[in-house]
């Protein structure tokens, strides 16, 4: 897969192209996905998804915007999983948000990624002041050879699936309504960082994998599956928050111990599926309460993967 960014467009070939943040790359984003391929491989085109960093509501109201489900590595490697060929980047500033909406589907669009086919979904808006819609875009086409098409909205047990309901079920600490929603565990991935090392000597040594989403859409501890260790996919317990037990003023991470592992993990890139909230992040009046409890937590993940089999 091609990943390339910015507003040159070297080595573009003709394509089927869809646009849009594809933030999470939940089941909606999946079935747009495969409907490109379906078109790509009708007209003989490359796939083409283009994208934004950051999100544009990060560079409009960066103190209201979402919280990210994926890191712009996280969504390069799931769209690579899902077969497309090439990932364009677009960097958000105030040249692009002041681009309108011709001069973004001729310049870059057209010109820039040879787009043949255009696929976006039923709420993409475009261009400055978010004028551009299917109809322009339809009717862009027209003019400019291309063919644009519109997909509904893909709902999942009556509920749409979008990244907006994938926070909230996450939010809620309701791991399982996020997968459904995902197609996949909800994960991060990040490299590990050297940490205080308190974690060992409360007698749980962790890894501190690194997050690099401006914050969580859940907090708390969690049974997790840990990918990235030479092994394979293996079992722990991780708190995603800020220790507020040791620190007024830490800063976020995502702490994991992994189940009867025994050797060094710093700088390997791990990938953390978060499978089921133990419990709510909470300080404790001592070290040793805190000892104690995450005793116990570890003893509540353990159970929770026998009773699952997982």
């Amino acid at each position: 897969m091609i990943v390339s960014h910015g507003l040159s467009f070297e080595q573009a070939r003709p394509a089927a192209l869809t646009v849009g943040n594809f933030d999470g790359l939940h089941r909606g984003h999946q079935a747009l996905l495969t409907r490109l391929h379906e078109m790509a491989a009708a007209a003989q085109l490359h796939t083409v998804v283009l994208t934004f960093e950051p999100h544009p509501r990060e560079f409009f109201t960066p103190d209201q915007a979402p919280t990210r489900l994926t890191s712009l590595r996280e969504k390069i490697e799931l769209l690579e999983s899902l077969a497309i060929d090439r990932v364009h980047v677009l960097h958000f500033d105030a040249e692009l948000a002041a681009m309108t909406a011709d001069r973004f589907v001729e310049a870059v669009l057209v010109a820039g990624l040879q787009a043949r086919s255009v696929l976006i979904g039923d709420d993409f808006r475009y261009g400055a002041q978010r004028t551009g819609d299917f109809d322009h875009l339809s009717a862009a086409g027209a003019r400019l050879g291309f063919v644009a098409t519109q997909m509904d909205t893909v709902a999942l047990d009556g509920q749409r699936a979008s990244s907006t309901a994938v926070r909230q079920a996450l939010a809620a600490g309701d791991m399982a309504v996020a997968r459904s929603l995902l197609g996949r565990w909800y994960s991060i991935s990040g490299r590990v960082v050297h940490g205080a090392q308190r974690g060992r000597t409360l007698g749980f040594p962790t890894a501190n994998v690194e997050v690099r989403h401006n914050r969580p859409p859940c907090s708390g501890v969690f049974a997790v599956r840990v990918h990235g260790l030479a092994d394979g996919p293996r079992q722990g317990v991780a708190n995603l928050g800020y220790k507020p037990t040791v620190a007024a003023d830490a800063p976020l991470t995502l702490e994991t111990h992994v189940f009867d592992w025994h050797g060094d993990l710093y700088n390997q890139h791990l990938r953390v599926e978060l499978l089921h909230r133990i419990r709510a992040e909470q300080r404790f009046e001592s070290i040793d309460a805190l000892r104690t409890q995450i005793t116990a937590d570890c003893q509540a993940a353990r159970q929770f993967f026998v009773s699952k089999s997982i």
